[in-house]
């Protein structure tokens, strides 16, 4: 594709038009609706170029005007660009929005850029015509805060990339046995004692390596209200994750009555310093119910229902419900009583008692309870909807059994997995992953049938950090494959093999330079930089391809 967009759109046109100038005394014009797109134009893209983009009259010639158009679909947009000005008309507010970072992307890498480089100058666009819209609804990317910290402005910074690719699913893990990183006001020792450990693990859990110096931090409930309000400003809707009953025992550590207090001392415990999956899980009392119930309560105020926003999917929470351990359950009398209590066949069934429990609580308050593909073991509420992680089967049983799913495979999308082989891949987790394997995922299951595949409400990449000790790593491992997953879940391409892989590697040239302009520490085509490399720091690689299942 000769303008090298990133997601491609769905159509382009050109035409002997001549070309729009962008400069000094362009107008920008918003119809009612569209007024954040105007605000994000002028703030954005106004101070990378130096331009004011003064306000004009919706009727006034030339310059950059913005409209609703109802015979656009959701999210869609019409871009027309010629001698007489650009012209943004969309479904709705967020298919203008999307049509504007199409128009940045048009003014070259210095419109990604927080102030100008040069004298101002003006700036033209060839006449051209693009029609587009997205290909899935939900397009997100999971990021893991809870192994590795990322400061708040590294946040709002990850929500700029989302929303410069067309992403619109925040998926926030903001709980693991490695942290807790929400203030709950009712709870204070969650980050009082769970924010932090003392020490971390250095590469993969089998390295001898160790950070001594303690590393944590946490959201305040007011950093919290300014990151789902920065991105719903930008269209995307955050979706919190608390991990439960698993991945639990950061919580336990400062609330040592949550555990399996009749099996170990739970006071004994910390902040988990290592990787892996920690023996130590959630007991199933009816305290432990209580003082969750209590931590969602306040999360569901911070992370609202947006329904008029997002249709489809708003007001989904979270669960986890993934890898959690037996052990301590069929060893606690507590734990066995409750399953005799409960008529249960065994531990997993207790799992799925407690997963069934808050399913039916947020569905109470209006809200959807999503998790990952092991809660399906013990059956769930009609509205509840599955990430299906350990790869593509997790969705076709959700979509068979009539549940929304979102299509995350670890086997495609998950980014920690390494880029290369090769010795000079920093800390390499798993199995090769590379832009092109990115590129070639197809997020829909080839077996289900066209009804069953409307319940794959999109796809998301996923971000663990254990290895990712900064914002660094976290770009190296993101990017460019996050820049090929999006084009995934925004554009309509061919069956996967049939993708012109080689043609979006030719649009990726321009799209390395809007990252260099971003300050986006991206692993090169060539490999690492220097001072990207992690030489003597033990990963866990593992060699062939994955499975396909």
């Amino acid at each position: 594709m000769e303008t090298g967009l990133i997601p491609a759109p769905l159509a382009v046109e050109g035409g002997e038009r001549g070309a729009f100038t962008l400069g000094l005394d362009t107008t920008l014009s918003a119809a009612p609706g569209t007024e954040g797109t105007e605000r994000w134009l002028r703030s954005t893209l106004g101070a990378a170029l130096g331009l004011p983009l003064r306000p004009a009259r919706q009727d006034a010639p030339g310059g950059v005007r913005l409209l609703l158009d109802d015979t656009l679909g959701a999210e869609a947009y019409r871009l027309d660009i010629g001698e007489a000005g650009a012209e943004i008309r969309g479904g709705d507010a967020a298919g203008v929005f999307w049509g504007a970072q199409t128009l940045r992307q048009l003014l070259g890498p210095d419109a990604f850029r927080r102030a100008p480089v040069g004298p101002v100058a003006s700036r033209e666009i060839a006449a051209r015509t693009i029609e587009d819209a997205p290909r899935f609804r939900w397009r997100g990317l999971m990021l893991d805060v809870a192994r590795h910290f990322m400061p708040k402005e590294g946040v709002l910074r990850y929500l700029d990339l989302l929303a410069a690719h067309k992403l619109n699913v925040f998926h926030f893990h903001l709980s693991d046995d490695q942290g807790w990183r929400v203030e709950i006001k009712r709870y204070p020792k969650l980050t009082e004692v769970g924010s932090w450990r003392a020490r971390t693990k250095f590469g993969h859990r089998a390295s001898p390596l160790w950070d001594d110096k303690p590393h944590g931090g946490f959201y305040t409930q007011d950093d919290i209200r300014e990151i789902v309000a920065y991105a719903a400003d930008r269209h995307i809707a955050v979706v919190p994750e608390i991990d439960i009953p698993g991945h639990s025992q950061a919580a336990i550590a400062a609330y040592p009555e949550l555990g399996n207090t009749d099996v170990v001392d739970t006071a004994a415990l910390t902040v988990w310093d290592n990787w892996g999956i920690a023996e130590n899980v959630l007991a199933p009392t009816d305290a432990t119910l209580r003082f969750y119930e209590g931590v969602f309560e306040e999360l569901l105020d911070l992370f609202p229902a947006d329904p008029a926003r997002f249709p489809e999917f708003s007001g989904f929470f979270h669960v986890g419900g993934d890898e959690c351990p037996k052990d301590q359950w069929k060893q606690s009398p507590t734990a066995q009583a409750r399953i005799k209590e409960l008529g249960l066949a065994d531990e997993n069934a207790l799992q799925s008692w407690i997963i069934r429990h808050f399913d039916t609580w947020l569905s109470e308050r209006g809200r959807r309870l999503i998790g990952w593909d092991e809660i399906l073991e013990g059956g769930l509420a009609p509205g509840a909807a599955v990430s299906s992680w350990r790869g593509y089967q997790g969705g076709v049983t959700a979509a068979r059994a009539g549940h929304d799913v979102v299509m995350c495979p670890e086997q495609h999308v998950y980014l920690d997995y390494r880029q290369a082989a090769g010795e000079d891949e920093p800390v390499p987790i798993a199995y090769v992953r590379t832009l092109e394997d990115v590129y070639r995922f197809e997020p829909v299951p080839s077996q289900l049938t066209e009804a069953e595949a409307r319940h794959v409400l999109g796809t998301q990449a996923n971000l663990w950090t254990e290895v990712m000790e900064d914002h660094a790593r976290v770009d190296y491992q993101a990017f460019p494959r996050l820049a090929a997953f999006a084009e995934v879940a925004w554009s309509r391409l061919p069956a996967s093999a049939e993708r012109d892989f080689a043609g979006f590697e030719q649009r990726m040239t321009d799209h390395y330079a809007r990252l260099d302009a971003l300050g986006v520490g991206y692993r090169p085509p060539a490999g690492p930089l220097p001072w990207q490399r992690r030489p003597g720091v033990l990963g866990r690689p593992i060699e062939g391809a994955p499975p396909n299942v």
